[in-house]
This record gives structure tokens, C-alpha cells and sequence, in this order.
């Protein structure tokens, strides 16, 4: 007897976009805070785990043809679907004059020593594991990544997340001890509104968001999420809701005592 095929799951783009009268102007807003931020901030770059708010990012930046480089940590444990997705984003950009890729690997020898020392599985057995882990696979590559710029563009959205539910537009937080600022032009934006850029402009995503990812990160570290679940749960599942950052957004701005 023949197996039945497995249906195909619903396409994000259908299933999360929402067209609402006020995203035209929320669109335009958003067009002229990155326009200005890459004005006032250049050297700037952005940083894309390739989700769903950094491919509309990205787009952005090259629609509006902005001098900006696009920097993605390759930690060495993301899922296949991502990494062909960084693949199809260089082929894409390859030849456009304003707007380029870079990516940054951890130093291989940081990894073997963790590996040696923890084990494959010990970022499961502890938060200190799992946060060592964090910084040789994307702390580490950051400061590299942003070794001589004036600021960098993240995807942070005040919906995601309690922890991030005071996302400023642009945060200095970073500017004294590390001489950066974090510009968050998607701040206000909605997971709708993102889908519905997506789906809009056509913009090539992902497709485990179609499978219930709404934060895709390494592999070992990322599932799908149920409906009701925070658009982070899915991220480090094991640990408190508390500690669930890599470090990369932890900042005195996205404190409730700020």
C-alpha cells in the first residue's frame, strides 16, 4: 500500500501576516529612522541570524541601496535550512554596490577545547555551559565583527520577549564600554507586520518559521513552539525564562529599572 505524502506545512507568510491600514506609514517611519541611523552611525553594520525581522532588515538596506555590511556568526551548529539561506542571501548580494555579507566563525580551537572539556550535550547540563558555549561560538566572533564600527542594526522587537519589552529605538548602553550603539528599527514593528513585509516584497525567509520557529538560533539550541508559547520559548527551552539570552542583547536598556 502506498504511503500517504505529508502535506506541506502552511507558508508562514500566509498564516502569520497581517495587513493593517497603519503599517504603510509604520513602513515609511521605519525607512527614514534606518535611513538616518546609517547616516549618523556609518561605519555601521548589521547583524542577521537570518530570521524572520533580519531578512526584512536586509532588504531594507538594499531596497534603499544604504552603505551597510551584513554580518552573519556562523557558529558551526545552525541548521541546514539556515546556512542555505546564507548561501542564497550572498549569491543575492553578491554584486550589489552598496550592501555586502561577511561572516564570522568561531576559533575552532575554543570549540575543541569546550568539547574536550564539557562534552558535545554539556551546554544541557548547566547555564555556565550553555553561556561558555555563547561566547566562543557568537560573543567572541561579534567583537570581531564589530571591531571599528560606530554602531550596529539588530532585529530586537519590543513583542518578542518580556526582557525586551523596553527596546529603544537606538541604544547607547554599549557606547561607553564598548564604543558602539544598537539601532533597533524594527522596535514597534509587530510579528504581522513582518510577515506581512515578507509576504509583500516577496522576501526570501527561512522556511523552518514555516514549521513554528519564530527564533531560530543553533540547532541544539532551538525548537518549535506551541501556540500561546512566548515567541523566545522555543530558545534554550531547559533553562529559566529569565536567563534566556546569549549575551549578545543583554543591556541596561532592556532592564524593567531602566
Amino acid at each position: 500500500m502506498q504511503a500517504t505524502p505529508k502535506a506541506a506545512p502552511i507558508r508562514a507568510t500566509e498564516r502569520f501576516a497581517k495587513d493593517r491600514p497603519e503599517f504603510s506609514a509604520l513602513l515609511g517611519l521605519t525607512r527614514a529612522r534606518l535611513s538616518q541611523a546609517v547616516k549618523q552611525h556609518t561605519p555601521i553594520k548589521q547583524a542577521s541570524s537570518l530570521g524572520a525581522e533580519d531578512v526584512v532588515i536586509t532588504h531594507l538596506l538594499q531596497s534603499l541601496s544604504l552603505p551597510a555590511t551584513v554580518f552573519v556568526l556562523d557558529t558551526g551548529a545552525l541548521h541546514q535550512q539556515t546556512l542555505a539561506l546564507l548561501e542564497r542571501t550572498q549569491a543575492a548580494l553578491a554584486s550589489h554596490k552598496s550592501v555586502s555579507v561577511e561572516v564570522y566563525h568561531p576559533r575552532l580551537e575554543s570549540v575543541i577545547e569546550f568539547i574536550q572539556d564539557k562534552g558535545q550535550l554539556g551546554i544541557y547540563d548547566s547555564i555556565d555551559n550553555r553561556k561558555a558555549c555563547c561566547h566562543i561560538r557568537k560573543l567572541e566572533p561579534l567583537a570581531r565583527a564589530l571591531a571599528g564600527q560606530k554602531a550596529w542594526i539588530t532585529g530586537l522587537r519590543r513583542e518578542q520577549s518580556n526582557t525586551r519589552a523596553l527596546v529603544p529605538l537606538v541604544d547607547e548602553s554599549e557606547l561607553e564600554s564598548k564604543g558602539w550603539v544598537k539601532v533597533n528599527p524594527l522596535m514597534d514593528w509587530s510579528w504581522g507586520d513582518v510577515w506581512q513585509y515578507i509576504k509583500t516584497y516577496k522576501v526570501d525567509y527561512n522556511p523552518l518559521h514555516d514549521e513554528f520557529y519564530p527564533s531560530i538560533g543553533c540547532a541544539p539550541c532551538t525548537r518549535a513552539i506551541s501556540m500561546g508559547e512566548d515567541f523566545r520559548s522555543g530558545r534554550w527551552w531547559w533553562e529559566d525564562e529569565n536567563a534566556k539570552e546569549c549575551g549578545l542583547h543583554v543591556s541596561s536598556a532592556l532592564s524593567p529599572s531602566h
